[in-house]
């Protein structure tokens, strides 16, 4: 017996109609000579053409995964033809949404893969910012979207990975009297830099808390205040040379500074780099 066609019309690459074909074939034991994928249909008049071509076949089955209603329409309106079978997989359940809520599809092809693939950068960046923490490899600053200096306790951790979850890639440096910043620094935009700075005395209640959770003594040189504001002078002098944007961290909630740098990159339109 001649296999039966099987195609599958889709208004973007094909792969969610794709899945439920085979789920539907795998339940048979049917002959066929692999799923013939067209895809990017997106007008009438293209696809008009593709079933004047499957009315040549002697036995076809034709599943669609199309968004659009007028194109869902056309296919569901098309005049019987012996043997050639026209299933529309997501149709039935748009109208029962439609029904029942009252809303309108976006009729948006794709969006699917779109919304998998925010999902994927976000875990890109999230990885990224990890591997490129306080410091550990100077190397992230050129590739980064956005560099977070600041001296120890300024929320520079927290800061890159609600950021990341926002698909943005950081890298953040920490700033201390003893060691220069990496070259890196000073090879990339300024706008691509943020410089967060604190008070003493908030930065002496945070460090004492630290040192406390630590089990060490809360009078080491970590957490005394002439030590802070050495390194407060020593950090706000490199942020002034590098000309970024400094942010006082001490009376804000992560929340709070993030959509600072937020606002802060829409504002200068910085460039965010897209990740296919």
């Amino acid at each position: 017996m001649k296999p039966v066609a099987i195609y599958l019309i889709s208004d973007s690459i094909g792969e969610t109609g794709e899945q439920v074909v085979h789920s539907i074939l795998s339940q048979y034991s049917l002959e066929i000579d692999g799923i013939k994928k067209i895809t990017h249909i997106l007008t009438k008049e293209k696809l008009e053409t593709i079933v004047e071509d499957i009315y040549q076949e002697e036995k076809a089955i034709v599943f669609y995964t199309l968004v659009q209603k007028e194109l869902r329409y056309y296919l569901t309106n098309l005049p019987q033809k012996n043997n050639i079978f026209f299933i529309d997989i997501l149709g039935n359940g748009l109208t029962a949404i439609e029904q029942a809520t009252g809303l309108k599809s976006i009729e948006e092809p794709g969006i699917i893969r779109k919304m998998d693939q925010d999902y994927y950068n976000r875990i890109e960046a999230i990885e990224f910012s990890v591997r490129y923490d306080d410091g550990i490899d100077p190397r992230g600053i050129l590739k980064a979207d956005l560099v977070i200096l600041g001296i120890s306790r300024t929320s520079k951790t927290p800061l890159s990975m609600y950021l990341a979850n926002k698909n943005i890639r950081v890298a953040n440096i920490p700033l201390f009297p003893e060691s220069e910043p990496p070259k890196e620094i000073y090879q990339i935009s300024p706008t691509r830099i943020i410089g967060l700075t604190n008070t003493p005395e908030k930065l002496n209640t945070i460090r004492k808390e630290r040192l406390k959770a630590l089990g060490l003594p809360q009078n080491a040189n970590y957490a005394e205040i002439n030590r802070i504001l050495e390194e407060l002078k020593y950090a706000d002098a490199i942020m002034k040379k590098i000309g970024c944007f400094i942010i006082d961290v001490s009376d804000n909630a992560i929340e709070e500074t993030a959509n600072l740098i937020l606002d802060y990159i829409k504002k200068i339109d910085l460039f965010i780099s897209s990740r296919a």
